[in-house]
């Protein structure tokens, strides 16, 4: 923790300035982290940083950001997940335990720290940026780096060196209207890097009935969906990871296909990713699990997963993209596709596939934009109480897609 005294010719005030010291590796003999040669990671090549505006008359830095960052550090050594410039944090709570509207966080780099070249690889240092609600939900409907953008150019709200203010008390919207426009032309013309969710999510068969207890895809507590493939998780973790190039034909891995290593769009790879199977040596092989094609088709959300469909559907299908949802309590995998997408086992002659636990759900553009009208019609999300949308697939007879947007599990 150190006390930074700011540039006033830039407009930065003084603030206090946090660094972690443990992500990256600081022995070099596979102590905690495993040593990959100095051209690599350190570690898990980075340290994360926070700038806390320093109060008047305040002598000492608060140790509340020290105890945010050993949170998020803690994640990273369990998951095993690394973050990366433009990430988000929905953290749903004030950072510092007060009725403060800066709840979530973004990251980026941090301004004075680049990046160090140490005996046991590169370290790149995360600055952690405190956001109010709306700004968090802008990031995730467009792209985490244009909202960081705009932060810095409202110095109450950051300034150019992202300084976090607990006590800002309007959003940039707020503060400046103006940006919201500069936001929805982002996404019209962008769409959104969010490529894929952990969430509370299930489907369901209706073209038949279940086969046996274990064929559930339930999210509720006492159910056991069965397990997906190694290869399976692999192409869903791929699908989450890479997103798509905006300049390039978005392209799911094909299931057949090996890992591949390197950094990706949307985040960088982590060594153990968090879809990975915990019993991924007891599951069907991949080759035994034959693809099937649905005619109808229920889907489950519950109430913050529901809420990201807009952004599913305006920001990535009609860009011509794809979006995962990946159940946190299982195997249970969704992902929607547009006609653009190769790879992909869902086609628009059989819309509606599943390999094991995961649903691919193709749909035409005409048939997104009937989605989003009627997701007009529905209260808003804070409202959400078991609210069923049923539609009829209009390119393929017969086709039925049905969705649960629910308060809970039942």
């Amino acid at each position: 923790m150190y006390r930074n005294l700011g540039n006033p010719a830039l407009n930065v005030p003084e603030h206090w300035h946090y660094v972690s010291f443990g992500l990256s590796d600081l022995y070099g003999d596979n102590r905690v982290h495993e040593f990959t040669g100095t051209d690599g990671p350190s570690g898990f090549g980075f340290e994360l940083t926070f700038r806390l505006k320093r109060e008047t008359g305040e002598s000492a830095p608060p140790t509340w950001p020290a105890e945010l960052m050993q949170g998020l550090a803690r994640y990273v050594f369990q998951s095993e997940n690394t973050f990366c410039s433009g990430d988000h944090v929905s953290w749903h709570s004030p950072l510092d335990n007060s009725e403060s509207r800066i709840q979530h966080m973004l990251l980026t780099e941090d301004p004075q720290m680049q990046p160090v070249q140490t005996p046991f690889g590169v370290v790149t240092f995360l600055q952690i940026v405190g956001v109010c609600t709306e700004e968090l939900h802008a990031a995730q409907q467009w792209n985490g780096q244009g909202i960081l953008e705009l932060l810095r150019t409202v110095p109450v709200a950051g300034g150019p060196w992202l300084i976090t203010d607990m006590r800002r008390g309007e959003t940039i919207f707020e503060i400046d209207p103006h940006l919201q426009e500069r936001v929805d032309k982002g996404i019209e013309t962008d769409g959104s890097n969010l490529s894929g969710v952990s969430a509370k999510c299930a489907w369901d068969d209706l073209s038949r009935p279940p086969e046996d207890d274990e064929d559930s895809r339930s999210i509720c507590i006492g159910t056991q969906p069965r397990r997906l493939s190694g290869k399976d998780t692999e192409q869903i973790r791929e699908t989450l990871r890479r997103g798509l190039e905006i300049n390039s034909k978005p392209v799911l891995p094909p299931i057949n296909a090996q890992r591949q290593n390197g950094l990706n769009l949307d985040r960088a790879p982590s060594r153990k990713d968090s879809l990975e199977s915990e019993s991924s040596a007891a599951i069907i092989p991949h080759e035994l699990i034959r693809t099937r094609q649905l005619e109808s088709v229920h889907l489950k959300f519950n109430q913050e997963s529901g809420a990201l469909i807009p952004l599913c559907l305006r920001g990535r299908l009609l860009h011509g993209r794809h979006f995962t949802y990946k159940s946190i309590t299982g195997d249970t995998a969704i992902t929607f596709v547009s006609t653009g997408v190769e790879g992909a086992f869902a086609t628009e002659e059989h819309p509606y596939a599943a390999h094991g636990p995961w649903l691919q759900i193709l749909l035409t553009e005409e048939f997104v934009e009937r989605m989003l009208e009627d997701l007009e019609d529905l209260n808003s999300p804070e409202e959400i109480v078991d609210q069923t949308m049923t539609h009829q697939h209009i390119k393929v007879n017969g086709y039925q897609l049905q969705v649960t947007l629910m308060g809970s599990c039942k």
